[in-house]
């Protein structure tokens, strides 16, 4: 079974540091050792919660054009207006069958 791309969005978001990640990024783009010494995290641990971040299509990554070695990383808007997409559509859901459930109690004897 394949995780759709909501779901991996979701997934990805779970973790505080991502999400932390996310929030930084939202400044524009950072170097993935920036982002590692903003949260307090050794590079290993950074580099998975970028590549959790990268592999569920909420962050690209790039290598600036005087060093390699160095990788920046940017957000990707789809997938965030995907989720907040789908949290509209479960909000009108949840505000329709509330409505048609007061309405039921109202109107019962």
């Amino acid at each position: 079974m394949t995780k759709s791309r909501l779901d991996r969005t979701i997934a990805a978001l779970a973790d505080p540091h991502r999400r932390a990640v996310v929030e930084r990024l939202r400044k524009g783009p950072r170097a993935a050792g920036d982002l590692a010494r903003d949260l307090g995290l050794p590079a290993p641990a950074m580099s998975r919660h970028l590549r959790t971040l990268r592999d569920s299509g909420l962050v690209t990554d790039s290598h600036p054009n005087f060093d390699a070695r160095v990788r920046v990383y940017a957000l990707t808007p789809a997938p965030m207006k995907e989720l907040l997409n789908w949290l509209e559509e479960t909000e009108r859901m949840w505000s329709e069958q509330l409505v048609a459930f007061k309405a039921r109690i109202e109107a019962a004897p």
